[in-house]
């Protein structure tokens, strides 16, 4: 019979109980169990996730409906014998779909880069012996060794244990390593609670144990994450959506426009049906905006440029117009809201408080006596805890170019800053008092102790829990000498400490027999002299209190999710400005129903002790109520949240490649103020976009009216063919666009609330800049078609010409929505527009002179008088845009800055 290895609670069985359920011992498995467990359980491996092939992907390019309509076109103009019309189509199809496909984001690769989270090999012990093997080949109830350095090939349930410290943060968030030991724990304990387990994944740090293989493959923790990435997906994007809609939206109003058409011209003039089908052909070409979609993407292009410059990487292009659209950031704390570097902020002793400054492991600060005395009678007890912090430690830094390098354990490094701030020289008092020997930290003993020796005589030097070394404690420092322990002040200090957030260590000492080289257990539990309390913790960064603090006027809610314990996370919530009165953590979280949960996500910001699927449970939750949320995070643990958002934010630094590939933005920097600035580049990209709308779809509307017009008043010719439309389609007004991808952003950009998710294309400004500019540039290009219509050639081109200078004069005024032409912020940044005019004219007079272009557009030269001619007809329009905008504003809207 097998063992049972479904049962989630191995933590809560001792390891004896432990070895019975998985019906194996200490001697590990015989060969003959270990291929009868892999024949039910499989290889210790994940599955793979099959990726989408080029071709599928280059295929789903052309999965729009506005290519729909444009190939349709294509084929009908191709079946009416106009071929140089439809491969002129076709192209813009093809090139459309290839802009695509390039700016396409590689395949997401988030379990593969779990995958290689596994070891390739371990040691186990099987029928009594220590043999290596492949850790594929591992089955639940195998017995695993574990030593320094190594990384935990399958879950464990622990035991002869070590001294064994494991670095869980990609999986618990736990910010230190975690001390581990051989004791059940609670049924109901959180995963960074239980002790007595090993994750698959894990680094081992410091020690050694057993481990009895109780999850493998699929049925660990890692296994579980990787099927919470394998089965969610980020919904589509704000813009994907709006764009969508309206691509469907313009589709069925162009298919019922070009239905009218024919009918009409059938019914009411009477033109034949192939001329009809050219003009319906020629109208659905001039309304779909065929430059649009590479706008769009050419435009979240310059933005990912312009992220990159200020340290966000994005890795899918979408992502860029996202972050514009933010309303919730959900924030992991270590190292993102916080510098990710342990600093002790208090030194309390008998005689009353010192306030440590500085930041991080940085040797730059002071050690400042905060009580009512004088300063120089308690310094004796101020370098007497330097030097049980600097001694009794073995973490160092070094200054290496312009960053201070820890080596070794984060709170030591922070012991070792505070001895630094307090006046010690390392090197020195290293010389001055010699190590002779050490008692290393260990679970059971709850402290480290060293013996050093000094010119007077021998010193032990101890640091440790503090609940413990006070039990062992029956003196207190003072600075006159030791005195009585007085309980009841240190357990207030005690507490004090920890309601701030602050990781507490405590410090004592004891004076050694002259000659004394060697120290045990026993020396510690006797004539301890308590000298004082440390309180470590890691600060938030400076930026990112300003950041959050930003996000907050620009009315985007920042929670933070965190794997640290509640107290600590409080604290930090508070130094930040966020809501920390109330902090669920995940127990809470799982006792919510969905709509419990929904109330409670209104008023808390801080939630702590967190899972994998707590965390994707509270993305979805905020997304249920129609916020658009990004995440940040940096573990294993944070990729299935990551990858469920709207977009997720990895780091560079310290961040998994599990987590970086499951996000769309990498911060090279870790740094939550980062996001903040990507936050303001995307509601600049956003705007750009609207502004290339604003700006491509009245002079799509003219093109159409154009030839409506021209049939609906019977002209027997039209007055601008379908390849002249898609000349000024794909060369003119995507050109002149682009130009509204370089604009920086308005001043008051985040001081605006974010735009609503439900929020589409067409606004009301829209569809009032679609009926001005559409009427009245239909009326000046019939008018000059008319105006020349004795020669159908000169009159085609009078006609395209003034269209192309309706558009450049226009793209001055989409500059800025509101502002008028001559506004400071309107003639800040002339730059690329006029760059871009330049170009236009250039290729328009090329156009005209080319013999090539001549022959496939019908065009001709055209005096210098007639281009002038052009040019004053088309300022018509942009004369009556700046009087719309005066009159919005006499109204109420504001002029932007």
């Amino acid at each position: 019979m097998l063992p049972d290895t479904t049962t989630p609670a191995w933590h809560a069985l001792s390891a004896e109980d432990a070895l019975k359920q998985c019906r194996t011992d200490r001697r590990g498995l015989n060969e003959a169990e270990v291929q009868k467990r892999r024949e039910q359980y499989g290889e210790n491996r994940l599955l793979a996730r099959r990726q989408r092939s080029a071709w599928q992907r280059l295929l789903g390019q052309f999965h729009n409906v506005l290519l729909y309509v444009l190939m349709g076109a294509a084929l009908i103009t191709l079946l009416l014998g106009y071929a140089t019309d439809a491969l002129v189509i076709a192209a813009v199809v093809i090139i459309n779909a290839l802009v695509g496909f390039v700016q396409e984001g590689k395949a997401e690769a988030a379990l593969r880069a779990i995958q290689q989270m596994l070891v390739s090999e371990c040691l186990v012990v099987r029928d009594g012996e220590t043999r290596q093997i492949p850790a594929s080949q591992l089955v639940p109830g195998d017995v695993v060794l574990l030593a320094a350095g190594d990384r935990v090939p399958a879950d464990l349930r622990l035991f002869e244990v070590r001294d064994l410290h494991c670095d869980e943060s990609m999986l618990t968030g736990e910010s230190v390593p975690v001390a581990k030991q051989e004791d059940a724990v609670s049924r109901d304990a959180m995963l960074a609670e239980r002790h007595g387990m090993a994750w698959m994944g894990a680094l081992v740090t410091a020690g050694g144990a057993r481990g009895l293989v109780v999850g493998t493959g699929t049925d660990s923790e890692l296994g579980r994450i990787g099927h919470l990435v394998d089965t969610v997906s980020a919904p589509d994007t704000p813009l994907t959506r709006s764009l969508g809609v309206f691509g469907r939206q313009l589709a069925a109003l162009i298919l019922a426009i070009t239905a009218l058409v024919m009918v009409w011209g059938y019914v009411v003039i009477g033109m034949p049906v192939a001329d009809l089908f050219r003009v319906a052909v020629g109208v659905a070409v001039a309304a779909i905006p065929e430059g649009l979609p590479a706008v769009v993407t050419i435009t979240l292009a310059i933005g990912v440029q312009r992220m990159a410059a200020s340290r966000a990487v994005i890795r899918k292009l979408p992502a860029v117009e996202v972050l514009g659209s933010v309303t919730v950031i959900c924030s992991d704390k270590t190292g993102t809201l916080t510098r990710n570097e342990m600093t002790t902020r208090r030194l309390v002793t008998a005689a009353g408080d010192f306030e440590v400054s500085g930041e991080g492991y940085g040797l730059d600060g002071e050690v400042d006596y905060a009580g009512d005395g004088d300063a120089s009678e308690v310094l004796p007890l101020k370098t007497l805890a330097a030097q049980v912090a600097l001694l009794c430690n073995d973490a160092h830094i070094s200054h290496e170019g312009d960053d201070w390098v820890l080596h070794g354990d984060p709170t030591e490094g922070a012991m070792y800053a505070l001895a630094c701030k307090a006046g010690l020289s390392p090197a020195d008092a290293r010389e001055r008092w010699p190590r002779l020997d050490v008692i290393p930290f260990a679970t059971e003993r709850l402290y480290m102790a060293t013996l050093n020796r000094h010119e007077d005589g021998c010193l032990m030097l101890v640091k440790g829990a503090p609940e413990r070394l006070l039990g062992l404690c029956s003196r207190q420092q003072q600075p006159e000498g030791p005195a009585p322990l007085d309980s009841d002040y240190w357990h207030e200090a005690l507490e004090r400490l920890a309601s701030e957030g602050l990781r507490v260590l405590g410090l004592a000492w004891k004076p050694m027999p002259e000659g004394s080289e060697r120290i045990t257990s026993a020396d510690v539990e006797e004539g301890l002299v308590f000298l004082g309390l440390t309180g470590t913790t890691d600060p938030p960064r400076h930026e990112a209190i300003d950041a959050v603090a930003q996000c907050r006027r620009a009315g985007i809610q920042v929670k933070m999710i965190t794997g640290d314990n509640p107290r600590t996370a409080g604290a930090i919530a508070a130094q930040l400005g966020l809501r920390h009165e109330r902090v669920l953590t995940g127990k809470d979280i799982a006792a919510l129903d969905d709509a419990a949960l929904g109330e409670a996500l209104l008023e808390v910001d801080v939630y702590a002790r967190t899972s994998p699927s707590d965390k994707l449970r509270l993305v979805e939750a905020l997304q249920a109520q129609g916020e658009v949320v990004a995440m940040t995070g940096d573990g294993v643990n944070d990729a299935p949240a990551l990858q469920r958002a709207d977009i997720g934010v990895a780091m560079g630094r310290k961040g998994t490649d599990a987590a970086r590939d499951a996000s769309a933005m990498v911060l090279t920097d870790d740094n939550f103020a980062t996001i903040a600035a990507a936050v303001k580049a995307g509601r600049t990209v956003y705007d750009n976009i609207v502004k290339a709308i604003q700006f491509i779809l009245p002079t799509s509307v003219v093109q159409a009216a154009v030839l409506l017009l021209a049939l609906v008043i019977g002209m027997s010719t039209l007055p601008i063919t379908p390849v002249q439309i898609l000349w000024v389609n794909m060369i003119t007004a995507v050109t002149l666009a682009l130009a509204l991808a370089f604009e920086h952003g308005e001043s008051g950009l985040m001081r605006r609330p974010p735009r609503s998710p439900q929020e589409g294309l067409v606004t009301p400004l829209l569809l009032r800049r679609l009926a001005l500019v559409g009427v009245v540039g239909t009326l000046l290009v019939i008018g000059q078609f008319m105006r020349y219509a004795e020669d159908l050639t000169l009159a085609r081109n009078m006609a395209v010409l003034t269209l192309v200078f309706v558009e450049v004069w226009y793209l001055f005024s989409c500059r800025r929505l509101h502002a008028p032409l001559w506004h400071e912020a309107s003639l800040r940044g002339l730059m690329p527009a006029g760059i871009a005019v330049a170009a236009v004219l250039v290729l328009q007079w090329l156009y005209m002179v080319l013999p090539p272009m001549q022959a496939l557009f019908e065009s001709q030269v055209l005096s210098p008088g007639q281009w002038l001619e052009a040019a004053a007809v088309a300022l018509v329009v942009p004369l009556l845009v700046e009087i719309d905008k005066a009159v919005a504003r006499r109204f109420g809207t504001r002029v932007e800055s």
